[in-house]
């Protein structure tokens, strides 16, 4: 969500919700009203002067495309712009869910499970996949040579690879579009080192 309000120069209030603190904020009641899934990111804005709410990172990512069109995150070509979103939800649905923390504590917690193997197999077997599937379509970026939301999903992707330890060396087209994508001023100040929330290394 970051990158895409950088991208198309959104002004916002980053608020962060720290998911281990004190039990997890996002499990508070008052964060609960907002997002009743207790997940992040949730997107706050005033619309028609009522306060609105969105969660759901493509669901939020929509919005913001078809509310500011400029620059499009999503190419102008049909069987493209369903190639992008096919691409965002291999990552979206098919990576990211069995990496939640809350999948990580019960895999760990209930089923006595090593979490960080669970995480790292989903995680290199989703990459494989996306990897093979955008090969279609790659140029500098995922689709061709403009961002998408494609890139969106895949850029966050490798850095959470990263830190449960997958090899990303048999990902080079993957890290080559993550390098494109780093060159660029929205990814760089979107990057998660960057907001107040961070932890130091």
């Amino acid at each position: 969500m970051l990158i895409s309000l950088a991208l198309k120069g959104l002004s916002y209030e980053y608020v962060p919700v720290h998911l281990v603190k004190d039990g997890g904020e996002q499990h508070t009641d008052a964060y609960r009203a907002l997002n009743p899934m207790r997940t992040v990111p949730t997107l706050e804005f005033i619309d028609g002067g009522k306060v609105r709410h969105l969660s759901q990172s493509l669901a939020i990512l929509e919005y913001l495309e078809e509310r500011y069109p400029s620059p499009a995150l999503l190419p102008a070509d049909p069987y493209l712009r369903a190639r992008c979103r096919m691409l965002s939800e291999m990552v979206n649905s098919g990576i990211q869910p069995l990496q939640n923390l809350s999948v990580l504590q019960y895999v760990k917690g209930e089923l006595k499970a090593d979490d960080k193997a669970w995480c790292a197999y989903w995680i290199d077997r989703g990459l494989a996949a996306f990897q093979a599937a955008v090969q279609e379509t790659t140029d500098v970026y995922c689709v061709g040579n403009a961002v998408s939301l494609a890139d969106l999903c895949l850029v966050p992707q490798l850095s959470t690879a990263r830190r449960f330890g997958v090899d990303l060396g048999r990902y080079g087209l993957l890290t080559r579009i993550e390098a494109a994508c780093a060159s660029l001023p929205a990814f760089q100040a979107a990057h998660p080192d960057r907001q107040t929330d961070a932890v130091p290394a």
